[in-house]
């Protein structure tokens, strides 16, 4: 298995042409949040612009749209309304995330926590959480505001409880995918549901794209754990080995340490605790584990099942551009892995 040397999964994803038919829905949705950043006050705008123009992949805002899909022309308000609030709720997360992991580069950029400070990046994601709960009570549908609002909750607090577990070289895997789900899967989810939901589909359908959009999100969050190793912050964009480096245990950490005998298990954790691990040479003894294969086969499962879900819709127009998706995300980690 060789590192990945490709473009960052932004670039891929566009270049690939599956986000092509969102051109006109993901410039309505741009147009809407430039309009938003003129709701914050005039001291805010310099750095909110900032934290917009490195969002990245805008994979949950096209969950909505293509779970909403009616076509190309077509662009519902009342979706890009949605897209905007579950983006909002993911950038507050970023931002908030960056700081915690003292991350300086996401997106080949300086994050808005090393741009701007500590306060700065704080403040702001409180503002934009905020915002996004401010769009989120124009719903008219009071389940979709609710279901919302749960997301945003479960996202907090899957970022808390794995902040708790730093350090832990305890977390087993039925933890760690209880924290993907909160962290990743619940806005994922949440995504495809409003978007199926917003556009008449029904409670059935509602039900079935939301576990594609819940199995997808664990998916990618393995993706993004595997890309903390076998990345590379030129082309991925982003720092590299922080979930090792911030003592957070990720399904390659922890299917590793279950590999490790007792003395090697010892010799590990004391390096990552002392900071004196090397990330090449753990990276080479978790290919030589079988790690990244294994690791693989997690992420595969989370995809099998999420097109599982969307095998009664196999003739809406949507469901084929979700699957695209999932496909496309499947095919980059055979790619690294």
């Amino acid at each position: 298995m060789e590192k990945n040397s490709s473009k960052p999964l932004t670039e891929t994803l566009n270049a690939s042409g599956i986000f092509a038919p969102l051109k006109n829905h993901l410039a309505a949705l741009d147009a809407f949040l430039e309009e938003q950043v003129l709701e914050f006050a005039p001291a805010a705008r310099e750095s909110l612009r900032y934290t917009f123009t490195h969002r990245g992949k805008r994979l949950r805002p096209a969950l909505v749209f293509f779970s909403g899909w009616e076509n190309e022309e077509t662009v519902a308000p009342e979706l890009v309304r949605a897209a905007a609030t579950v983006e909002l709720i993911h950038l507050a997360t970023l931002v908030h995330d960056d700081i915690l992991d003292d991350a300086k580069i996401r997106h080949s950029s300086p994050t808005l926590f090393a741009k701007y400070g500590s306060h700065t990046a704080v403040l702001l994601g409180d503002a934009i959480f905020a915002h996004a709960l401010k769009l989120m009570s124009d719903f008219d549908a009071v389940e979709l505001c609710r279901a919302l609002a749960n997301a945003t909750r479960e996202i907090c607090t899957g970022e808390i409880w794995q902040t708790a577990e730093r350090g832990n070289a305890s977390v087993s895997l039925d933890d760690y995918f209880a924290m993907i789900q909160m962290k990743t899967g619940e806005l994922f989810e949440v995504s495809a549901l409003l978007g199926a939901t917003l556009a008449g589909g029904g409670l059935e359908k509602g039900k079935a794209f939301a576990k594609f959009g819940r199995h997808l999100g664990r998916a990618y969050q393995i993706f993004d754990d595997i890309v903390d190793y076998l990345g590379d912050e030129t082309t991925i964009g982003k720092t590299l080995g922080t979930d090792l480096a911030s003592g957070k245990f990720t399904l390659p950490e922890i299917l590793f340490l279950q590999k490790l005998d007792a003395t090697a298990r010892e010799r590990f954790l004391a390096e990552v605790t002392a900071g004196t691990f090397g990330i090449k040479e753990v990276v080479a003894q978790m290919r030589d584990a079988g790690v990244f294969d294994e690791s693989r086969a997690y992420f595969l499962k989370e995809t099998q099942i999420a097109a599982g879900a969307l095998a009664p819709y196999a003739d809406d127009a949507g469901a084929k551009h979700l699957l695209a998706m999932s496909d496309f995300v499947a095919s980059q980690v055979r790619k690294i892995s």
